[in-house]
């Protein structure tokens, strides 16, 4: 049985942690799969200077770097993964374009099925979304495909 996904309190604590993920000062134990998603969320809804799809790769990869972590074959950054969730945010906000608050996106979000972290597994098989190849680019799935 998997824990409930810690929610966000308002708006200011998801830009907070987004903020302080873009100046590679957030502290690797807030680094958590909300994070990654709270981020990912503000950067779509809030960050059109930013393109999710094309910067969030260099953007993790950094980040993962300035705490002292490694982006190799085995750890870190991991392509499919992030581009399979971008898509959720993105099918989020497009399913519910009425929701105007940043937290209530993001808490809908960690709420849903695409919030949570085995949601990738329903498309593709544990073999195929932990392989080298699916760490460093993005593969299509091998189950079902994404919505």
């Amino acid at each position: 049985m998997s824990e409930s996904p810690r929610l966000f309190a308002d708006d200011a604590e998801i830009r907070r942690v987004g903020n302080l993920f873009l100046a590679a000062a957030l502290p690797k134990e807030n680094w958590t799969h909300e994070a990654h998603l709270a981020t990912c969320a503000w950067i779509v809804v809030e960050r059109p200077d930013i393109v999710a799809e094309r910067d969030l790769p260099d953007l993790i990869r950094r980040y993962n770097e300035s705490v002292g972590g490694v982006n190799d074959e085995t750890q870190g950054y991991h392509e499919t993964i992030t581009q399979v969730y971008i898509r959720a945010v993105r099918n989020l906000v497009a399913r519910d374009p009425e929701i105007r608050s940043l937290v209530e996106r993001v808490n809908r979000l960690l709420l849903s099925p695409e919030g949570n972290r085995a949601w990738p597994l329903e498309f593709y098989s544990r073999e195929r979304l932990f392989s080298v190849e699916a760490r460093l680019n993005f593969v299509a799935p091998d189950l079902e495909p994404l919505p």
